[in-house]
């Protein structure tokens, strides 16, 4: 089976999965104990270890601390897949959501105005945002994502027509070949359509795929970051204000804490952290904003409010000048774009007044997969029953109906490719995490590939495990020590059991299209969004100046 078309399954139901609660869950919405208001945030790239309620002394994150303290605090939540997770930001009311942030699951299919994949074509009926990810060539002075990539392969393509130019007029020239002249000027013709389409995409990316959209305009392009996290923390508050009277589902995913990184005034600079730290601290300040608006019209009691992070801290991340730019995964192993712990195992914090008791700790494992069927079942809907879904309800779990974990398995994918599984056996207090490949770290004494800024998946620069390296996490958070037949008299039995549970898996994921094929990937010109023409650099701002206390 096609491994990639395995792994796009189950990518597009992971980015679909808080859509499908958005629209399962707003036409049973009441606003009774029993049915709260909704807000859930996702902090992208935040590092288990960038905060203060895991353990950060050095970062100011006291909203978010709030709801550790008053709520429950997950040691073990595990988000879904590195690179597949959903993200940014989105509102709902009543029957229809609202969404205002990163949409991440692009515009266009056909033509550049047709709009199949926005999300007002898929049950939304607000969106204010970003419909693309974010990169370090949105904001000048940050780098480039793909310059580099693109530098080198601009050289290897003017050696490579350099060389077969020469070699033809030497041919000719000695009179091996006949080659007409016209020949040669076709040969230049083709190598320039070629590169000027390349050059111009390349060169002009932060104006053509960093734009900001209301509904379906684009509405500024290239962005201004500026002010950016609080114009859409006041799109949340004024969301709320308008809605108190009304039950609702706000979910908050921000842009921030992934490159290119950004703070307005009053926090840059400010943090022991450089611009990552003042960014994290901005993030906090948002959070607080919200749940005080909550406060303000007497939501809070009945509002359940769910926070997390896509993905662990992106380790690699270093500005030109050597300022660090990714965070903390704290003792874990890893980063960002890998299975280790580090790169999986995030912040994850429940916060309901009144139903979930202040200071929980669920040292069980838990995965953001899990807000799906929690929210579809507090508000009184059903989880859908034609496919696998692999998210449980945490309610049992918080409220300690429930003392154990029911994940047995979990499987982590890297890319389009099974990399480990973990295992909670019952009655065990052994969690296993058997890893059938791993990344080739670079420095080889790092705990990351900083020579290609993100680790792979594939190829020659990672390493295949057979048998599989085994880790007890229970013992060996930081899987410093892989074990083996003489440290575990059961591990044959312990990969046994997990290749068989690995086995079941793959025959219960069904065969799609591979969303990743060249066809799909390549840049079209004719889907581009672009908001006034191709003369100005498409470049517009209609979105109104922000003043937000």
């Amino acid at each position: 089976m096609d491994s990639s078309r395995i792994m796009m399954k189950r990518s597009r139901e992971m980015k679909r999965m808080l859509l499908l609660t958005f629209l399962i869950t707003g036409n049973v919405f009441c606003t009774t104990k029993s049915r709260p208001n909704f807000i859930l945030i996702m902090v992208d790239d935040l590092g288990i270890g960038d905060v203060g309620c895991y353990g950060n002394k050095t970062l100011r994150t006291p909203n978010i601390d709030q709801l550790a303290d008053k709520g429950a605090k997950f040691t073990q939540h595990i988000a879904a897949s590195p690179l597949c997770t959903p993200s940014r930001a989105a509102f709902m009311t009543g029957r229809y959501p609202v969404r205002s942030g990163k949409w991440h699951l692009g515009l266009n299919r056909e033509w550049k105005d047709d709009f199949y994949h926005h999300p007002l074509n898929h049950g939304f009926d607000y969106f204010y945002g970003i419909t693309v990810t974010h990169l370090r060539d949105c904001i000048p002075g940050n780098g480039s994502v793909f310059l580099a990539g693109a530098a080198e392969t601009l050289k290897q393509t003017f050696v490579i027509v350099g060389i077969t130019l020469f070699t033809l007029i030497f041919l000719n020239k000695i009179g091996l070949v006949k080659i007409p002249g016209k020949v040669f000027g076709y040969i230049l013709l083709v190598f320039i359509l070629f590169i000027v389409p390349v050059l111009f995409f390349f060169w002009n990316l932060h104006y053509l795929n960093c734009f900001l959209m209301r509904n379906y305009q684009v509405i500024q392009q290239p962005i201004i970051y500026e002010n950016l996290t609080r114009r859409m923390t006041s799109e949340a508050v004024n969301f709320i204000l308008r809605n108190q009277n009304k039950p609702f589902l706000l979910y908050m995913s921000y842009i921030q804490v992934h490159t290119a990184l950004y703070a307005s005034a009053t926090f840059r600079g400010k943090s022991k952290h450089g611009i990552y730290g003042d960014a994290v601290e901005e993030v906090d300040w948002s959070i607080g904003k919200i749940v005080n608006e909550l406060n303000k019209n007497e939501l809070r009691d009945n509002t359940l409010i769910y926070f997390t992070s896509d993905n662990g801290a992106h380790i690699e991340e270093i500005s030109s000048s050597g300022e660090i730019h990714g965070g903390y995964n704290g003792i874990f192993k890893g980063g960002k774009a890998t299975n280790w712990e580090g790169g999986i195992r995030v912040p994850g914090l429940l916060y309901w007044p009144g139903v979930i008791t202040s200071e929980t700790v669920i040292n069980e494992p838990t995965s953001n997969m899990d807000i799906f069927p929690t929210i579809v079942k507090l508000s009184g809907a059903t989880v859908p029953q034609d496919r696998i879904i692999d998210g449980l309800d945490l309610m049992p779990l918080v409220q300690r109906s429930n003392v154990s974990s029911e994940h047995e398995f979990l499987f982590h994918y890297c890319n389009a490719y099974l990399n480990a599984v973990r295992w909670n056996p019952r009655n065990s207090s052994s969690i296993w995490k058997a890893f059938f490949f791993s990344p080739i770290f670079h420095p080889e004494d790092s705990e990351g590939c900083f020579n290609s800024h993100v680790c792979p998946c594939c190829g020659h620069l990672i390493n295949q495990h057979d048998p599989p390296l085994l880790f007890d996490l229970s013992k060996d958070p930081g899987e410093k020590n892989p074990l083996g037949p003489q440290t575990e008299p059961n591990f044959y039995n312990i990969l046994r059991t997990i290749e068989d549970a690995t086995k079941d898996h793959r025959e219960n994921i069904p065969v799609v299209d591979n969303q990743l094929t060249v066809n799909h990937v390549i840049w079209k010109p004719w889907l581009q969004a672009c908001c006034s023409s191709w003369l100005e650099f498409c470049y517009c701002d209609y979105d109104e100046e922000l003043v937000f206390e």
